[in-house]
C-alpha cells in the first residue's frame, strides 16, 4: 500500500481556525485548505475573512466573536463534527505588572485563554463521537517557556494556553484526541505593525524586535502555518500534548 504524503493526510478533513483574516491564522487557513482539508475560516473581522476566503473552493467564511459564548455554541452546532481545531485568536498588552489592571488582566485572559476553552469544549464532544481529533493552539514564546520585558498579562495569559494543552491531551490521550500548542516567537502580521506604529517609531521599534530574534529576522506566518499543518495531520499520530517552540532560536 503506497504511504500517504503529509498534503494527502488532510483530504477528506474538517477544519475550524479562528482569527483567520490576517497573519497566522490566515497562513494555516490557506495552508490546510492546500493540503485537501475543508476549513471553516472565522473571524470577528466578517469581511476580512470572507475577502481571504473568495475564489478558494475549501474555505468558507464565518464570522465570528470568540468572546460571544452563544455565537460559538451556535456555529458548532451548525457544523458537522470536526477533525481539526485551530486556536489562532488572541491579543497583546504591552506593560509590566505595574502596567496591569483588571480589565487589561479580563481582557487578556478573556482572548487567549477563555476563548481557546470555549471553542475546546464545544468541539470537543463531536471529536469523541468520532474517536479522533487534532487540536492545535497558538501559545507563545513569551509564556511558561520564557519571560520577555512589558508582556506581563501576555506571558501569563499565554502559559495558561500551554496548561490546558498538556491537561486537554492527558484527559483523552486514550480517546483518539492529541492536542498540542506551538509557541512562535515574534512574526510578521498586521497587529504587530499595529503595535509597532502604537509606540511612535515604527522603525526603531522594527529594528528592536528583529534583533532579539537570534536569526536576524522576524518569522513568516507560513512557518507558523506548516506546523499547524503537521501537527493536525496523521503523520503527527504519537504526538500529544507538546508545545512546539517556532521562535527563530529566541529560546536557545
Amino acid at each position: 500500500m503506497k504511504e500517504k504524503t503529509m498534503e494527502q493526510t488532510l483530504a477528506g478533513k474538517t477544519a475550524l481556525v479562528t482569527a483567520a483574516a490576517n497573519g497566522i491564522g490566515r497562513a494555516s487557513a490557506e495552508a490546510l485548505a492546500a493540503r485537501g482539508a475543508s476549513v471553516i475560516a472565522t473571524d470577528i473581522d466578517g469581511d476580512g475573512v470572507t475577502a481571504m476566503a473568495e475564489g478558494t473552493e475549501l474555505i468558507e467564511a464565518r464570522r465570528l466573536d470568540v468572546l460571544d459564548a452563544d455565537a460559538v455554541a451556535a456555529l458548532i452546532d451548525d457544523l458537522p463534527p470536526l477533525d481539526i481545531l485551530v486556536n489562532c485568536a488572541g491579543w497583546v498588552h504591552d506593560g509590566s505588572i505595574l502596567d496591569c489592571d483588571d480589565t487589561v488582566w479580563e481582557r487578556s485572559f478573556d482572548l487567549n485563554a477563555k476563548a481557546l476553552f470555549r471553542l475546546t469544549k464545544a468541539v470537543l464532544p463531536g471529536m469523541l463521537d468520532k474517536g479522533a481529533g487534532s487540536i492545535v493552539n497558538i501559545a507563545s514564546i513569551v509564556s511558561s517557556e520564557k519571560g520577555a520585558p512589558r508582556r506581563f498579562a501576555y506571558g501569563a495569559s499565554k502559559a495558561a494556553i500551554i496548561g490546558m494543552t498538556k491537561s486537554i491531551a492527558a484527559d483523552f490521550v486514550k480517546d483518539g484526541i492529541r492536542c498540542n500548542a506551538i509557541c512562535p516567537g515574534t512574526v510578521q502580521s498586521p497587529s504587530l505593525e499595529d503595535r509597532l506604529r502604537a509606540t511612535g517609531d515604527f522603525d526603531k521599534a522594527l529594528a528592536d524586535f528583529t534583533a532579539r530574534q537570534p536569526m536576524g529576522r522576524l518569522g513568516k506566518p507560513e512557518e507558523i502555518a506548516e506546523m499547524v499543518c503537521y501537527l493536525a495531520g496523521d503523520m503527527a499520530g504519537f504526538t500529544t500534548g507538546q508545545a512546539f517552540a517556532v521562535d527563530g532560536g529566541w529560546s536557545i
